[in-house]
């Protein structure tokens, strides 16, 4: 029985920062943003190591360091990783029923999500040590924190504003591109005004505005991989904010590596 996020793919068988950050201090910079629906390209400025064994589903950068929840049942594992050298400095494992998913730091508190067990687990982010639970109906898929309220997706069109004290549901923001749904939102990073969201099972990432909506920017992240690491590898998850540079950090689930890009206009067809 195939399960609609990957588990028992063939791929996972076989291979078997963020927008809070600014509610502290401004950033030097940020991603570029464009004419509105704009067709947006990546230009790799470096890669950082990363756990080829990690099924990413939720990143962020705070203090010189990633954070990082893992999914799959029984793998599941939120971290702290140093960017230079991909070592996990703390990591704590999920009880084996447990499929973790997005994460958002709120304050010294990180939140992760858990795919279809319906508890929201939050964290003391020094220590990486569990406070408390709290339920939600239905999926979580992406999270991430804009100031004032969690974002939330669950692969829908959907996105879900939360009270980031009680998780209580306050709003909702269905995004269009063009007039049309985009569904399979998955792991959300909010920048400055902005949210960007994986699609889930497509090499796109969609920026959005979250006062309406829209699709400002379709963002086309294929070939950051080579050939040999995509044939080890799952889907594009993963989005992390990087304040000093104003620049993204992509991963993917089995990634080896993570990509700090610019976003940039797409090149315009050559002339003939």
């Amino acid at each position: 029985m195939f399960l609609r996020r990957n588990i028992f793919s063939a791929t996972a068988v076989a291979s078997a920062a963020l927008w809070a950050l600014s509610a502290c201090a401004k950033p030097t910079a940020r991603p570029a943003q464009g004419a509105p629906d704009a067709k947006l390209r990546l230009r790799v400025v470096r890669t950082f190591p990363h756990d080829p064994r990690a099924f990413t589903q939720g990143l962020l950068f705070f203090e010189g360091k990633f954070y990082e929840s893992t999914g799959l049942l029984g793998r599941s594992s939120l971290r702290r990783v140093d960017p230079e050298s991909g070592v996990v400095e703390r990591g704590v494992d999920l009880p084996a029923d447990l499929f973790g998913e997005g994460l958002a730091r709120v304050g010294g508190h990180l939140f992760q999500l858990t795919w279809q067990n319906g508890r929201a687990l939050v964290w003391n982010l020094a220590a990486l040590r569990k406070e408390r639970e709290i339920p939600y109906q239905g999926e979580g898929w992406g999270l991430c924190f804009d100031g004032h309220h969690l974002i939330m997706s669950d692969g829908s069109e959907t996105l879900v504003l939360r009270d980031p004290e009680s998780f209580v549901r306050v709003g909702a923001i269905v995004v269009r591109r063009a007039g049309r749904p985009v569904r399979k939102l998955n792991e959300l990073e909010c920048v400055e005004g902005v949210i960007y969201a994986n699609v889930w099972q497509d090499n796109h990432i969609a920026r959005i505005d979250p006062r309406t909506g829209e699709v400002t920017g379709w963002i086309d992240a294929s070939g950051l991989l080579a050939p040999e690491e995509a044939r080890g590898a799952d889907v594009l998850n993963g989005i992390a904010y990087l304040p000093a540079t104003g620049h993204l950090a992509l991963t993917g689930k089995l990634w080896p590596r993570i990509f700090e890009v610019e976003i940039v206009p797409e090149a315009p067809p050559s002339a003939k």
